[in-house]
């Protein structure tokens, strides 16, 4: 389902001074996006499965022949894989893709109204085509994902856990070791597991990254255009906002609604999916 984002200024970014000043978080300006709408939720693995039947697209994950996969979801006696050397919690893991999240050993069963991960750039805009719909930008993400909250720093507010309730699926614990799943889950979540914002839209912070259609760049959104900015015309990533369910505060704290990252339109891993978006439905 898709629910109607009005045009208007916004407040994107945020002049809050965090570790990741690298990212182009900031500063806060006004920006402005004409009407379009977006999906309440990430698309699901019973949206991607459709999909995959009815056209045969094989993802990026299937043609490599293996993705990333969290250390945690390996059986103990998993063989030795590589590595990533700047977060080695990620492992490579042969015959990990959409169907099999946790690698050749795992499947859909009980996932199927969980977010789709192992899913490329280009495999997203390969499934929008399908559904003629389209990736948001990064500006009509971040607008959507506030909800009409201005300058806030979490999707809900500023309290990270109004009343002691945690209100994204996150990494609680000692990261990468051990995960209380406090908030209910170790993994993904189902799409629509927590609360949804002002807008009535899911899983806005936390759960899965989720792709825009712009380039990353870390500046030329300040400097490019503040009327439906679309991003770069070139880049070497695209942009992934949200968070996802392994971020954690000692070394991630992306789940904020300002906070950015990047990722090659060919890369995939456990923890990356999306959301689509679409113009206004014509009178």
């Amino acid at each position: 389902m898709l629910v109607d984002i009005p045009g208007g200024p916004f407040v994107m970014g945020t002049d809050e001074a965090y570790r990741y000043q690298g990212d182009g978080e900031g500063p806060a300006r006004d920006i402005t996006v004409g009407p379009y709408r977006i999906a309440k939720h990430s698309v699901t693995n019973r949206q991607f499965a459709a999909f995959v039947e009815d056209t045969g697209h094989r993802t990026e994950a299937e043609v490599f022949e293996w993705s990333f996969v969290f250390h945690l979801f390996l059986p103990d006696d998993f063989p030795p894989t590589r590595a990533v050397a700047a977060t080695p919690w990620w492992r490579q893991v042969f015959g990990a893709d959409w169907a099999h999240p946790d690698g050749p050993h795992s499947d859909l069963t009980d996932r199927w109204d969980h977010p789709v991960v192992h899913v490329s750039w280009n495999d997203a805009t390969a499934y929008c085509t399908w559904a003629d719909v389209r990736l948001p930008t990064e500006a009509e993400w971040e607008k959507a994902a506030r909800g009409g909250l201005v300058q806030r720093r979490f999707v809900w507010g500023d309290d990270f856990a109004p009343d002691g309730r945690t209100m994204c699926n996150i990494f609680e614990g000692e990261f990468p070791t051990v995960n209380t799943a406090d908030d209910g889950y170790v993994g993904t979540a189902p799409v629509d597991a927590f609360p949804a914002n002002g807008f009535g839209l899911h899983n806005m912070a936390g759960n899965v990254w989720e792709w825009c259609s712009d380039w990353f760049h870390t500046d030329f959104h300040v400097t490019g255009t503040r009327t439906d900015p679309a991003g770069p015309p070139s880049g070497e990533a695209k942009v992934m906002r949200g968070g996802s369910y392994l971020c954690h505060d000692s070394y991630c704290h992306r789940y904020r609604v300002a906070a950015r990252s990047s990722n090659t339109a060919d890369s995939s891993c456990g923890n990356l999916g999306f959301r689509v978006a679409a113009d206004p439905a014509a009178d």
